[in-house]
């Protein structure tokens, strides 16, 4: 019972709290992490055969939500990084992900 009115306040001071765009960065990093497992359960179940493109997925799903990690905490109201702003943060988020894609991508031969 304890769990369960644990959680309604959570979810109610998240949803009350928590900025729109903040909320949208939360689900792609639910969305990325879930990639992530489902890729990992994948490779235990099937097995690892082409191990470099398995490699290559699983590096681009762990920088990925790294990188999400870094612009929630960026453009969330309550950050450290008072000079920079959403839109630099974005596109600080957006190169670092090219830079990592074309990393995988190169990986994967």
């Amino acid at each position: 019972m304890e769990a369960i009115s644990l959680f309604k306040e959570f979810q109610r001071g998240y949803s009350d709290r928590t900025p729109r765009l903040t909320k949208i960065i939360d689900v792609f990093l639910l969305y990325v992490l879930l990639t992530g497992v489902l890729e990992f359960v994948y490779c235990a179940i099937v097995g690892t055969f082409p191990f470099n493109s398995f490699l290559a997925g699983f590096i681009s799903t762990v920088g990925t939500f790294v990188l999400g990690v870094c612009l929630r905490l960026q453009v969330s109201p309550a950050n450290h990084f008072k000079n920079i702003s959403k839109e630099r943060a974005f596109f600080d988020f957006i190169f670092a992900n090219v830079v990592l894609h074309l990393t995988v991508f190169n990986f994967l031969g």
